[in-house]
């Protein structure tokens, strides 16, 4: 039996991307009719939306197209993002493109008649100024203020945030923001310039030998929270399902080092490694972690998959992603379980919904 979703119309916006397919089909799964828009379809797996439109949501034409015929909901995912090295040198593109998306697809959705809209945040817009010590206090939502946010894509982030809520308090539309702490899992990208750190890691560490040596950018004593996908889309859906209009952290609030997270792929893939330390790479902020206190009192509900079982999933994954391509990479045994495709079995002895297979 399908929950309340069935027969409501869902728009979600970058259903190509990472978070966006995975989005889609946890709401098929949930019974909702859902569209997928983006400016590329899925790499690695068909959409199980129910119908996927190719289009570029920086022309707000598109965004009146991509809203039509009754939709109710949308979730927007679209963005121009990457990993810390992207972002870094990515600043004007990644202001311009997301600012127009967003703009752009608010108003469509106003336009459209379309009740409730979830804008996707990130844990970029929190200040600078209280992320420079590895022992970061976790970030709360009201720290956001005084603004201080990480230059170029943490600024659009919350302009748009601002953005959101006008629209709630002048037209009505029921906005919703969510601010995400490093999502990661299967189905993501893994190498190219744009992966993040966990993906990143899973890559370097499924091609080099037992006991070699992998890149850290820094010196890995910088420190992050991580958050499955799963968790991810579930959190999601169950904020857009709250009357809570207020920006909410949505991540795991467990703090690790980068040289940790190294340690810990290391042991998903069955493997001993060194380190060689970059000074010179891109780091981001010194500590991140996120407060939960708010997500744990208004969704009676906080993420549940441990960052040992979701990064062995996601290494699985990737290391099988890899192997499928002999010509550009040598993935280094041991093969891991689940790398061969099919379900991946999860610590607790479920299946999770990601296979490992492309379109």
């Amino acid at each position: 039996m399908t929950a309340a979703g069935t027969n409501k119309r869902i728009l979600v916006t970058g259903a190509g991307g990472f978070i966006g397919h995975h989005l889609v089909k946890y709401l098929k799964e949930k019974g909702y009719w859902v569209r997928g828009v983006d400016k590329k379809l899925p790499e690695y797996e068909p959409s199980a939306a129910d119908e996927f439109e190719v289009l570029d949501l920086r022309k707000f034409d598109n965004c009146l197209q991509a809203t039509r015929g009754g939709i109710e909901e949308v979730y927007g995912l679209a963005a121009e993002m990457g990993g810390i090295g992207f972002i870094e040198h990515n600043k004007a593109v990644i202001m311009r493109d997301s600012v127009l998306m967003n703009t752009h697809m608010l108003e469509a959705s106003r336009l459209s008649g379309v009740k409730r809209y979830l804008f996707t945040s990130s844990a970029c817009i929190y200040p600078g100024y209280l992320q420079k010590n590895t022992d970061v206090t976790p970030l709360k939502e009201e720290d956001a203020y005084p603004a201080d946010a990480e230059d170029g894509y943490g600024w659009e982030k919350l302009f748009t945030e601002r953005m959101a809520r006008h629209y709630r308090e002048d037209y009505g539309l029921e906005t919703r923001i969510v601010r995400f702490h490093n999502i990661f899992g299967p189905l993501g990208t893994y190498d190219g310039g744009r992966e993040k750190s966990p993906a990143a890691m899973c890559r370097k560490i499924a091609l080099v030998e037992d006991g070699g040596e992998i890149e850290i950018w820094g010196d890995g004593e910088q420190t992050r929270s991580y958050c499955f996908v799963d968790d991810t889309v579930e959190g999601i859906h169950r904020l857009m399902r709250s009357d809570y209009a207020e920006p909410l952290n949505l991540g795991q609030d467990r703090m690790i080092t980068i040289n940790e997270l190294a340690d810990m792929v290391a042991r998903a893939a069955g493997k001993t490694i060194r380190k060689r330390h970059n000074l010179s790479a891109p780091q981001g902020v010194r500590g991140r972690n996120s407060d939960n206190t708010k997500l744990r009192e208004v969704l009676g509900w906080e993420p549940r998959i441990s960052l040992e079982d979701g990064l062995r999933q996601t290494y699985a994954w990737i290391y099988g992603e890899l192997a499928k391509q002999p010509e550009k990479y040598s993935v280094k045994p041991p093969v891991p379980l689940g790398a061969g495709g099919g379900d991946l079995p999860s610590a607790n002895g479920q299946k999770s919904r990601t296979k490992a297979s492309r379109a």
